[in-house]
């Protein structure tokens, strides 16, 4: 039986309409795959909780988490992975890389141009379809 892993991730968006996304380093699982920040959700933490520590800890900056965006599970070859994305943005900061290898902001309609890993994908879809400022 494989491992299931709740993670979450954030897609924070600018007030150009930009999105951040984060390169997975090549010492990370799923390595060289671009992702909605985020990470795991630790026992008795709840979704929100879990991305706000997590933004701050690998980026050092501090966003406020909106509405959900997509709950996605996808089955790996080693792992399943439940990810919940949400809409977020940033209060306090600028994103500094600490653990991925790259990060960049995209304009919502570039966004299936990066090589997304395949539990973000179905979020990357809803996002290239819907104004996400109009939103939050």
């Amino acid at each position: 039986m494989k491992k299931l892993i709740h993670v979450v991730g954030a897609i924070i968006v600018n007030e150009n309409d930009e999105i951040f996304c984060a390169l997975r380093s090549s010492k990370m699982t799923l390595p060289n795959l671009w992702e909605f920040p985020g990470g795991k959700i630790e026992k008795d933490e709840t979704p929100t909780q879990a991305l706000y520590r997590e933004i701050h800890e690998e980026f050092n900056c501090t966003i406020q988490v909106g509405q959900k965006v997509e709950d996605t599970t996808y089955e790996y070859e080693n792992f399943i992975v439940r990810l919940e994305t949400y809409k977020a943005k940033l209060l306090d900061g600028f994103p500094v890389l600490s653990e991925h290898a790259d990060a960049k902001w995209v304009k919502r309609d570039y966004l299936h141009t990066l090589n997304f890993a395949p539990a973000d994908i179905p979020a990357v879809n809803k996002i290239i379809s819907e104004k996400l400022n109009e939103m939050m």
